[in-house]
């Protein structure tokens, strides 16, 4: 069947964090605006003026009519002049218009009438700064408190400029409403409003608005660079609750995700794992910003609705086979293996040696699966929000020693942020210890990570990216000191350093984390957590009885099935 044949489907976009691909270049004054308020022109770099005004898309205020020089739109339009039509007029050198032609200096001349309702035009930015200066850059001056923002609170204007500025191979726009009506939410946006949320931005997912919203805490974005913010550990409880909410309602055909290019991959998998739907969902980045020379953000977002509504991801019964899915230049990356190498387009891999790329999308539109994940996800995950316990056991330290406490993980259905495990990663080289024969207790690193996870009150665990290919750390100290972390009731899953090919084999106290690199292991290991809680932990962790070990074990390879299996 023809993508054309296709029914339009519904569409929710969410917004994630730092996304370059709802980012925009700064929005500078032009020389046009310079020389109209009598303010310096912006130079080139040896002194002379630009060739040009960088045009940005904006609103008209009123009905406009124009004149387009004929055979303007490509080099060799007049070429071919014997194959079009009469002009609509011509237009004399001192820009008056007339039917017919008066002199061989007249310019034949479409005649067009630019009206508000047409959408967005691309235009020469005009603004100044409130003490009519230029505007240089988003801040009002370099490394200052005082600044625009670049990124959007939401998809909405993203969308809307690829709609109307991105022309496919068919030589039209509307790449993405004439395949889908989307709505858009907001999860961890990148933009925020800081006076307060708009009445028309309200009918919102998550735990209602905020009125007005702070950086770092209801929207994360990483520029200006000095003033960059990220969400913390709890937030992937809200990622996930929106996401599920979002799936669930009903509303939907599918959904898309947009984050940051580095962290899109963490947030892919966090769903694979966590949101029970049998709906597909794409998490699209950029490395680009929107706007920008080659930005790649459009494609990737016109590639995500296209794919939800081609259906290739279904099996016989309509569900979706292939997971939460990256796509990416024209590819569509398992969530679990997808990871960014590098930062420039097309530099997205499938790392774990073996497969990785779902399918892609040819330069016509022709939708192919190449690849079916066999690992659990969605609804089929053993540890999605679903199939969580209402409560588990967390090992904490207080004055009698080490317990186990109970903690909540949902309430009516919905991850709780104090939930989410603390879980750090551990990375180790050759030539680790300070000198010869050092043991445990000479790690005073790793000592005191130990005894910090223990005093948060939470479930706690570590992810160790040692050596090639188990996993190990390179000393017999280290090794003790995560041992005695095992034993003290957190888990230690153990990943090679690089591109894991699956030969991390399990230990009887250590998780093997197959062929997960650590950024995968850890969130895997945060959600394993919630499902099966602390280890049991020994009344001496440095001397664990014989059925303390073999507690251990049994809880250990528990963890371990659900690594093989996700």
């Amino acid at each position: 069947m023809s993508s054309s044949s296709l029914a339009k489907v519904r569409v929710a976009h969410v917004a994630g964090p730092t996304a370059t691909i709802q980012n925009t270049p700064p929005l500078v004054t032009s020389n046009k605006a310079r020389q109209k308020y009598g303010l310096p022109p912006r130079r080139n770099l040896d002194g002379s003026l630009p060739k040009f005004d960088a045009l940005r898309l904006q609103r008209l205020a009123a009905p406009v009519k124009v004149y387009v020089e004929q055979f303007s739109a490509h080099a060799l339009e007049a070429d071919a002049a014997e194959l079009y039509g009469p002009p609509d007029g011509y237009v004399d050198t001192n820009g008056t218009f007339s039917i017919e032609r008066k002199a061989e200096s007249d310019k034949p001349v479409y005649e067009i009438e630019l009206r508000p309702e047409d959408g967005l035009y691309a235009l020469p930015y005009m603004a100044r700064q409130a003490d009519g200066s230029a505007w240089e850059e988003e801040g009002t001056m370099p490394f200052g408190l005082k600044h625009r923002q670049g990124f959007y609170p939401d998809g909405s204007r993203s969308f809307e400029e690829i709609d109307r500025t991105q022309i496919g191979v068919d030589g039209v726009v509307n790449e993405i409403s004439a395949q889908a009506d989307v709505d858009f939410f907001r999860s961890l946006p990148p933009g925020g409003f800081t006076k307060g949320v708009p009445k028309d931005r309200r009918a919102d997912i998550g735990d209602g608005d905020i009125a007005p919203e702070t950086a770092g805490s209801h929207f994360f974005a990483y520029k200006p660079f000095h003033l960059m913010t990220t969400p913390a550990r709890p937030a992937l409880a809200k990622a996930a609750n929106d996401m599920q909410a979002v799936v669930s309602s009903g509303t939907y055909d599918g959904a898309i995700w947009t984050q940051g290019s580095p962290q899109m991959e963490e947030c892919a998998y966090w769903f694979n794992l966590l949101v029970d739907t049998t709906l597909p969902i794409c998490c699209n980045s950029a490395q680009r910003p929107q706007g920008q020379t080659s930005a790649d953000g459009p494609k990737n977002l016109i590639d995500s609705v296209a794919y939800i509504r081609s259906k290739v991801w279904a099996d016989a019964e309509g569900k979706n086979r292939a997971g939460v899915v990256a796509v990416q230049e024209q590819q569509f990356f398992a969530a679990r293996e997808v990871y960014k190498s590098d930062a420039r387009p097309g530099n997205y891999r499938a790392t774990g040696g073996h497969g990785g790329i779902v399918g892609q999308v040819s330069h016509m539109g022709r939708m192919t699966l190449t690849y079916v994940p066999v690992f659990k996800h969605t609804y089929l995950s053993e540890v999605n929000i679903t199939r969580l316990p209402e409560a588990t056991k967390a090992v904490v330290k207080g004055a009698d020693g080490l317990r186990l406490v109970d903690v909540v993980v949902k309430k009516d259905g919905k991850l709780l942020g104090d939930a989410i495990p603390s879980v750090g990663i551990v990375k180790d080289g050759g030539f680790g210890a300070e000198e010869f024969g050092d043991g445990a207790d000479e790690e005073v690193e790793l000592k005191a990570a130990l005894e910090h996870k223990l005093a948060l009150g939470r479930m706690g665990g570590f992810v160790v990216e040692g050596l090639v290919p188990y996993g190990m750390l390179s000393t017999p100290g280290k090794e003790a000191m995560m041992q005695r972390a095992v034993f003290s009731g957190l888990p230690v899953v153990r990943v090679p350093r690089g591109s894991s090919e699956g030969f991390a084999d399990p230990s009887p106290f250590f998780i093997a984390g197959a062929n997960l690199t650590s950024i995968k292991a850890r969130l895997l290991l945060m959600a394993a957590m919630m499902k099966l809680g602390s280890l049991p932990p020994a009344k001496d962790p440095l001397s664990p009885t014989d059925a303390e070990r073999a507690a251990t074990q049994q809880a250990v390879a528990a963890y371990q099935e659900i690594f093989w299996t996700h």
